[in-house]
């Protein structure tokens, strides 16, 4: 059932007005990398060691699009070895409460099968 365009916070075009949420959470392992980023920044390393099976040239893309969406920023330090940490911006942080609803919907019903 489609919900009429005239419902609050309807998008003007008539649209999903989720749609912009659902384009970044929908490509596959933003949402794991977002979840790794909750707690705090992390190096590259570590994204990749808390995202199991994500590659290193999947997660380097993702970031550089999260990065142009303004959901996550790059910190580079000037010191030897260098060090990068990526952090979530004020945006990114604000999809909190979006993954943890979408944790306790996963939790309840992902693992049953549709009737």
């Amino acid at each position: 059932m489609r919900r009429s365009a005239g419902r609050s916070g309807g998008s003007p075009d008539g649209g999903c007005p989720a749609a912009a949420a659902l384009e970044v959470l929908g490509r596959k392992w933003t949402g794991e990398i977002l979840w790794a980023l909750l707690d705090g920044p992390r190096r590259f390393t570590e994204i990749l060691g808390r995202v199991p099976g994500i590659t290193d040239r999947v997660l380097s893309a993702r970031l550089k699009e999260l990065q142009r969406t303004g959901i996550v920023t790059r910190r580079q330090y000037e010191e030897i070895p260098p060090r990068v940490e990526y952090a979530l911006t004020a945006r990114g942080r604000d999809l909190a409460p979006v993954l943890e609803a979408m944790t306790r919907w996963s939790r309840r019903w992902a693992a049953r099968p549709a009737t």
